[in-house]
């Protein structure tokens, strides 16, 4: 089964990987992702609207060494979710700057 693969401009070949899981339990909202994603990809949700298990991506003690964290450390009540997963252009993007690395990529078979 063949992948699906991309062409530089400088004609060299790649292969993407697109976004298949956004691991919300450890996500803290704070927009990375949505910010650098070229596409409509994500949108963020009221965390008190999912049923999450929020002991599993527990950690008072996280410092991404950004420097922004007093922009959204108190704030926990957004998470990311993924809006349209299928306008995903596979650029990974969202996982270079997301401080919690909550997002899953693949490579994905060419449609028939």
């Amino acid at each position: 089964m063949n992948t699906i693969t991309g062409v530089t401009r400088g004609g060299a070949e790649w292969i993407p990987a697109f976004i298949t899981d956004l691991n919300q339990a450890n996500c803290i909202g704070c927009g990375r992702c949505f910010k650098v994603c070229p596409r409509d990809v994500f949108e963020l949700l009221d965390r008190d609207d999912l049923d999450l298990d929020l002991d599993a991506g527990d950690d008072d003690d996280y410092d991404d060494d950004y420097g922004d964290d007093d922009d959204f450390s108190d704030d926990t009540s957004m998470v990311m979710g993924l809006k349209d997963p299928m306008d995903c252009i596979g650029c990974q993007a969202c996982s270079r700057v997301c401080p919690k690395k909550c997002l899953s990529h693949a490579s994905q078979p060419v449609a028939a």
